[in-house]
């Protein structure tokens, strides 16, 4: 698939499958099959390969997909930081190995071998293994990485030093959002996990906290500020210091990357409630997420608009990694007509709108503001007790 440009595929199908069939290796290809089958093969995974960048990066080019395994994979980013804390708690290599319950195409598995573990990859779907294991060995990880078809719920976990699973969250009608519902079923997969010495389990970040565990860690991972999923941490994976809630937030753009991890403090109180004030913040998404906004409000010092609502306002700025900051020019009743005239005033037609506690329809609100001009601002539409506002602000610019 060398030379396979997933653009090219996409804006001329028929010359792109044309140029492949031209293929000399094609031709000598000791494969009993096709070679119309062959092509769509090929063309098939030169459009996932291209899709994969976004989570796996450059590692994309060696990896081998099928379009739900991709779907459903970790991002690179999350999947290391996850394989680091079970290295930090479980060492290097060993046997009895840890175990990938519902593997997949194998991005955990990938990342758990890449940090020194020993992994089996255990998997219901033969042709997920079989890409699974071309993966292991394109990663170079066939010594410490094996996959095997089974029944992720038949297993007995505690076979094995540690157990992570990714129970499938994709039925025939698209992405499945009641955790009883994901195969194995969520009793299932947290029987499993209180039984292994050691478990992760990663599930959607919409996952009620009353399904999480009591004796478990709950992190909430985001990245780029985007929440990708919960990690439920059981038995030896959870601080010794006793189960935790917290939010991991993973930067891979701008000038400053990094992993910053904010985690519940039981003696904190509710935050301040205030008037905004000169600076507004909102908190990532898994800080409202993992229910810490409370901790990011003390970060920058900082009090609630409206004690219901996760925007933070504070009367200084403070560049934190937690939240994303903006200068609050004015902060008014909710009026089309005034909003309007206020970014005429401005000359404000790049707008941004964001809402928290507002009924206000976001496309039809820019349509009806019929903004333009060469300046940007941002709309906080927001409610403060029972009154609907808007708060017209500027994002401020630059890496936390």
């Amino acid at each position: 698939m060398e030379g396979l440009d997933p653009a090219e595929i996409d804006a001329d199908p028929l010359k792109a499958a044309t140029r492949l069939r031209a293929d000399p290796a094609l031709a000598k290809s000791h494969w009993d099959v096709p070679t119309t089958e062959l092509v769509n093969a090929a063309l098939t995974q030169a459009r996932l390969r291209g899709r994969a960048k976004e989570k796996f990066g450059p590692a994309a080019d060696r990896m081998f997909f099928t379009p739900n395994g991709l779907e459903q994979a970790t991002r690179a980013p999350v999947a290391r930081h996850r394989a680091g804390r079970f290295a930090a708690r479980l060492g290097p290599g060993g046997e009895p190995p840890v175990g990938d319950l519902c593997c997949g195409i194998g991005a955990d598995l990938i990342a758990m071998a890449e940090e020194g573990l020993a992994v089996e990859g255990v998997d219901l779907d033969p042709f997920t293994l079989t890409v699974a294991q071309a993966n292991i060995e394109a990663m170079g990880l066939t010594g410490l990485a094996r996959v095997r078809a089974g029944d992720a719920s038949a297993v007995a976990p505690e076979d094995y030093s540690a157990v992570f699973c990714d129970p499938a969250r994709r039925g025939a009608r698209g992405r499945i959002f009641n955790p009883h519902a994901y195969s194995p079923s969520w009793d299932t997969v947290t029987r499993l996990a209180e039984t292994a010495p050691a478990a992760c389990v990663k599930a959607a970040p919409g996952i009620p906290h009353d399904l999480v565990p009591k004796e478990v860690s709950a992190e909430w991972i985001s990245v780029d500020w985007e929440v990708k999923e919960a990690a439920l941490w059981f038995g030896g994976l959870v601080e010794e210091s006793g189960p935790t809630r917290s939010a991991t937030l993973i930067r891979t753009k701008g000038a400053t990357p990094g992993t910053t991890t904010l985690t519940a403090d039981p003696d904190l109180g509710a935050p301040e409630v205030s008037a905004p004030r000169g600076y507004l913040y909102e908190p990532d998404g898994a800080v409202v997420r993992s229910h810490l906004v409370a901790e990011a409000a003390r970060a920058v010092d900082g009090a609630l608009i409206d004690p219901a609502i996760a925007y933070i306002t504070s009367d200084r700025l403070v560049r934190t990694p937690l939240c994303r900051a903006y200068v609050v020019h004015e902060v008014t009743p909710f009026s089309l007509k005034r909003l309007r005239a206020a970014l005429r005033e401005r000359d404000a037609g790049k707008i941004t709108i964001k809402k928290r506690g507002s009924a206000v329809d976001v496309d039809k609100l820019r349509r009806d503001l019929k903004a333009s001009g060469p300046e940007s601002a941002v709309v906080v539409l927001t409610r403060i007790g029972d009154r609907p506002f808007y708060l017209l602000c500027s994002e401020v610019s630059g890496d936390a």
